[in-house]
């Protein structure tokens, strides 16, 4: 392993991944602003204790109430006045619809002059959930769609179709109270209506997607649930203010200015990465390969969010796997590096947040009678970056605002 590049790495990733986190952007967002009536704080996603420790130190005024919903294992102590609950993500879980029931009964009895705070972000398709199915189904259709390799929009015009909160409902719900909404993106462009399958916001896609998308990934449904699809979503709300506070266009901008501080020239390739995780691997590794001559420093940064297709039982991520479709490409270079990480800190049901590779790593996992065709075909990611020293482990960091990958080509 070039333990210089693996350094570098790890620099660049952590001083992105600490710009974009939320306190300093949620405090500017709520920066001078008053609210009359009763205040309702409501924070749901991976990132929504920061998010919600934030806001409350942010609002000089008193607040009724507030409830966190994150994933396991992301609350960081207690925020007063606030309950924290932790629950499912990928697939929601009992913990998630026992949660969401306590925000609709906290919610339940809003005036006009009320304000619900609603700080939201990614994982929140999973972790705000009251189902209209059973969640079992839920559960099963939402492994489907993982499986299947479908994006996230497709994902979540399933989704917000089955949900008593997801499309615009829960706003509808709070009616006629006011929604200050303060977002955090994970999806490429910031759709609102997309955003954690987009609470609080009106539905842009339409009934005929949604069953065109069942029908395209042959996902199977009850009669109850195949209905549901052909049933819209609001398409109007009478009081919410929307505002995005961070994306994955911050968190490349981020990065790029980590390897200034490093001495590498930055290229930004795309902030709108949007293919299969192995095929963007193979991508970067040839444009590594084409400037692997290059007497300078460069890095080539993509964000945004790959996709897997399942085809085996193995345990790894979208950025592991993207990080090992690298590997092969760029075998024997030994000034040449490639990573992905997930700037929430987890990447697929792993403790990883992503994976780097560079020139030793294919013949590392060889040495150990690892193949990383092997691996790809069973999507084992996680493994064979484990056995090489492959895998970036940050823990919960708080933000979520997509993916980043870097090549880094150290001079020659």
């Amino acid at each position: 392993m070039n333990h210089k590049l693996r350094h570098d790495a790890e620099q660049i990733l952590r001083g992105a991944i600490r710009a974009v986190t939320p306190d300093t952007a949620v405090k500017k967002a709520l920066e001078g602003k008053e609210f009359t009536g009763r205040i309702y704080v409501v924070a749901v996603g991976k990132a929504a204790w920061r998010m919600a420790q934030s806001a409350v130190r942010a609002v000089h005024q008193p607040y009724e109430a507030g409830i966190v919903i994150t994933k396991y294992g992301h609350t960081e102590g207690e925020i007063p006045g606030v309950v924290c609950y932790e629950a499912g993500h990928p697939i929601p879980d009992e913990n998630s619809f026992m949660a969401t029931q306590a925000v609709l009964d906290m919610t339940a009895d809003l005036k006009k002059d009320d304000t619900v705070l609603f700080l939201l972000s990614g994982g929140g398709s999973a972790l705000f959930e009251r189902p209209l199915i059973s969640g079992e189904e839920l559960g099963d259709i939402t492994e489907q769609l993982l499986a299947s390799g479908a994006d996230i929009v497709e994902m979540n015009t399933i989704r917000k179709r089955l949900s008593a909160v997801k499309g615009g409902k829960f706003a509808k719900h709070c009616e006629p109270a006011h929604i200050e909404a303060i977002i955090l993106s994970d999806i490429i462009g910031d759709p609102l209506d997309m955003i954690a399958s987009g609470p609080a916001y009106p539905d842009s896609s339409t009934c005929a997607q949604a069953l065109e998308i069942a029908d395209k990934y042959g996902l199977k449904l009850s009669d109850r649930a195949r209905s549901l699809l052909g049933e819209e979503p609001p398409k109007g709300l009478s009081s919410v203010t929307s505002t995005v506070i961070g994306n994955v266009k911050e968190l490349c901008r981020a990065a790029m200015q980590e390897c200034k501080k490093l001495g590498y020239e930055p290229i930004l390739l795309t902030d709108c990465l949007n293919i299969e995780a192995r095929v963007a691997g193979a991508m970067l590794s040839s444009i590594a390969l084409a400037h692997s001559k290059d007497k300078k420093k460069l890095a080539f940064i993509a964000g945004g969010e790959t996709i897997v297709h399942r085809t085996g039982k193995g345990k790894g991520g979208r950025n592991q796997e993207l990080a090992l479709g690298a590997a092969a490409g760029i075998s024997g270079l030994k000034h040449v590096a490639v990573f992905s990480v997930g700037s929430d800190g987890t990447d697929g049901p792993t403790d990883a947040a992503g994976g780097y590779v560079d020139g030793d790593t294919m013949s590392a996992a060889e040495e150990k009678g690892l193949s990383i065709e092997k691996s790809l075909q069973e999507n084992d990611s996680y493994t064979l970056l484990g056995e090489v020293g492959g895998l970036i482990i940050t823990g919960p960091t708080g933000t979520n605002v997509n993916d980043v990958a870097v090549v880094l080509i150290d001079e020659n």
